[in-house]
């Protein structure tokens, strides 16, 4: 994988394509990997670009007891200067991924030309979600990251979901750092509701929702639609990682809101 030097780490990244860059942002605890089919099938649209988080994939391992939306979102406009990207981006974000892109259309809004976001939500956790999270760190220190990812990946597909994609999740699930997992789920218990973004923003939105989303309900999508004028697309037969369970319709959703622009 390619790489560059950025805020005192080495970011890997795929690159697929040419043209306008959209930015691809992956969920927790994954990797750039997980967009390897839609960006397949868009890189004649766009040059697509999927990067690994701090402390994920292939990127250095970070020791910080958090890892917060803002981090990511810095590190991405350094990455994106490194890289000589100067124009507008089109954001692409799952679950961890839409917090990350809300979080970079906030700070950085005249380098976004457009946000999708997958199986994720605008608002905060609540105190239940926060000592979830509590939980879920605890856990995976304790009982290490094969047994965290079968429980995991219970409540990440669809019922339906075939063996491939659960190896998939469960190959990059095992390959996270146990301090990134933890320091992952600080970063998202502290984040900042959202809403106010979506509802001020001047780009074109889309929201992207498995039908089978455990995690990210549709009442979340909907909440988001509304706060931005956003379109709504379901995607049947998906739970929460509807870029691996259900490619090709997210690249249908993709073109459409890209299309618009």
């Amino acid at each position: 994988m390619p790489h560059v030097v950025a805020n005192d780490n080495t970011f890997h990244y795929l690159e697929e394509g040419d043209g306008p860059v959209a930015l691809f942002i992956h969920g927790f605890p994954f990797d750039a990997t997980m967009w390897r089919e839609v960006m397949d099938d868009l890189g004649g649209l766009r040059r697509c670009i999927a990067v690994d988080l701090r402390g994920f994939g292939g990127t250095g391992r970070s020791i910080r007891p958090a890892l917060t939306m803002e981090d990511h979102a810095d590190d991405l406009a350094v990455f994106l200067d490194k890289t000589s990207v100067v124009a507008g981006v089109d954001l692409v974000g799952l679950s961890m991924g839409g917090y990350v892109a809300l979080a970079f259309a906030q700070r950085y809004p005249d380098r976004v030309r457009s946000i999708a976001l997958l199986d994720t939500k605008a608002t905060p956790d609540s105190d239940e979600a926060k000592a979830g999270r509590d939980a879920a760190a605890l856990r995976v220190v304790q009982d290490g990251r094969s047994p965290f990812a079968t429980t995991l990946i219970q409540a990440l597909v669809s019922d339906q979901a075939p063996t491939w994609v659960r190896g998939r999740l469960r190959t990059m699930i095992e390959a996270t750092p146990t301090e990134t997992m933890v320091a992952a789920l600080e970063g998202m218990k502290h984040r900042a509701d959202r809403t106010q973004v979506l509802a001020h923003t001047q780009v074109p939105v889309a929201v992207i929702v498995g039908e089978h989303d455990r995690l990210a309900s549709l009442a979340d999508a909907q909440h988001m639609v509304e706060a931005a004028g956003a379109t709504l697309t379901v995607i049947p037969e998906a739970g929460h990682v509807t870029p691996i369970e259900q490619p090709a319709a997210v690249v249908s959703a993709l073109r459409a809101l890209w299309l618009k622009e």
